[in-house]
């Protein structure tokens, strides 16, 4: 039985894996962070079932979604998850379950102190600045050295926490959107507990590409979506709340829709994309049948690792996600050092050499290009942004 390491350079299957999905013609996608693409499969069954939500109307959706389908649906989730039903409320994105988690957590008093880095998304950045403000509150913001190591983002909370011992809760990015940084959770959440600070978990970026025990973690509160690396449908996402810290989350604009005490409660009430949960199931079996987040993470850091190793031989060119393997996975962003703004090389990038990036900016590295592999990406697409690099390092 072949390694899953070795599995991960196996063109032959990634080949077959690639051809599962449709991929239009046009520039080299390599801003897979985005969204994912649904295969074919996926795309087909969402669409069945567009069709038939539109043909069935609210007498199927109230009739089974409402009161079955949407448990049943849960709780396939959470038994991929490995986490309980009761633990998992559905959103439309992470988006939704960060912002509702942070508004509505109860354990503030005024003179309290948030904490966030230069790192964070922006809609959890301006809902801790957001909360800070209405209830009289603090704000920390630390930023973090590049290239960061795992020593120094412990020791950048570690500080932290010493520094200002009214820190009451922080938010915390798992798979960094700027620069790809994959943070040392495990070792910052214990690091918080000893200091009485809880932590909320924005983890839109690592489920699906990353392995891991939420609660083996000790994670309490956490956002995630669905239709980045999973293959989902656009518009899905979850919240998850260790079911013996319900209570430190209020309901969310006070919903009553469920008897307490029920997780559904926290997150924002409306008509969900009905048909794109009901293609989840689908959605979740293919993810399973590939190898899971293990699987595909081997593979999307292997092909991130073909044009990494030839980047950080370039001058003129800074790599700035780490090596390490545990704080890296398909995002890795770049710099061309004479520049400031990276936004030129970008169009550089598209307009030369047909490849898809996006810059991104708020870090304290400054300015830099966001580089995605996905699973559709190929080793030929890899090759062309190598020659791009090669030419681009030396003007």
């Amino acid at each position: 039985m072949p390694r899953i390491e070795d599995n991960a350079r196996d063109e032959h299957f990634w080949h077959a894996i690639a051809q599962r999905y449709d991929v239009a013609p046009g520039p080299i996608n390599l801003e897979n962070g985005y969204f994912g693409r649904m295969t074919r499969g996926v795309a087909q069954d969402y669409q069945r079932q567009v069709d038939f939500i539109n043909r069935s109307n609210s007498v199927h959706v109230r009739q089974r979604f409402d009161g079955t389908q949407s448990l049943e649906i849960r709780a396939h989730l959470a038994d991929v998850l490995k986490v309980e039903p009761a633990s998992i409320a559905l959103t439309n994105r992470a988006s939704d379950a960060l912002q509702s988690l942070i508004r509505n957590y109860t354990g503030l008093q005024p003179g309290d102190q948030l904490l966030i880095c230069d790192l964070e998304y922006h809609s959890v950045e301006y809902a801790m600045r957001w909360v800070a403000q209405q209830r009289g509150l603090e704000m920390i913001e630390i930023t973090h050295a590049h290239p960061a190591t795992y020593e120094s983002l412990l020791n950048g909370y570690r500080e932290a926490f010493t520094q200002h011992p009214r820190i009451k809760l922080m938010a915390l990015t798992h798979v960094t959107h700027r620069t790809g940084l994959v943070m040392p959770v495990q070792a910052i959440i214990e690091l918080a507990k000893e200091h009485g600070v809880d932590v909320i978990l924005d983890g839109a970026h690592a489920l699906g590409q990353i392995d891991f025990d939420l609660p083996g973690m000790g994670v309490a509160f956490a956002g995630f979506n669905l239709h980045k690396w999973i293959g989902a449908p656009l518009t899905l996402g979850f919240m998850y709340i260790d079911p013996q810290r319900l209570a430190d989350i209020a309901p969310d604009m006070g919903s009553q829709h469920y008897p307490e005490p029920d997780i559904r409660n926290r997150a924002p009430y409306g008509t969900p994309n009905i048909p794109a949960w009901l293609s989840l199931p689908k959605v979740l079996q293919e993810h399973l049948d590939l190898g899971g987040s293990k699987a595909k993470g081997e593979r999307l850091r292997a092909l991130r690792d073909l044009w990494v190793r030839e980047a950080r031989t370039l001058p003129g060119i800074e790599v700035l996600t780490p090596d390490d393997p545990r704080l890296y996975c398909a995002i890795t962003s770049l710099r061309f050092t004479h520049l400031d703004d990276q936004q030129p090389m970008v169009e550089r990038l598209l307009k030369d050499y047909n490849l898809l990036t996006v810059a991104r900016n708020g870090s304290a590295c400054g300015s830099c290009i966001r580089i995605t592999v996905g699973m559709a990406t190929t080793r030929d697409d890899i090759h062309q942004l190598i020659r791009a690099l090669r030419e681009l390092a030396v003007g």
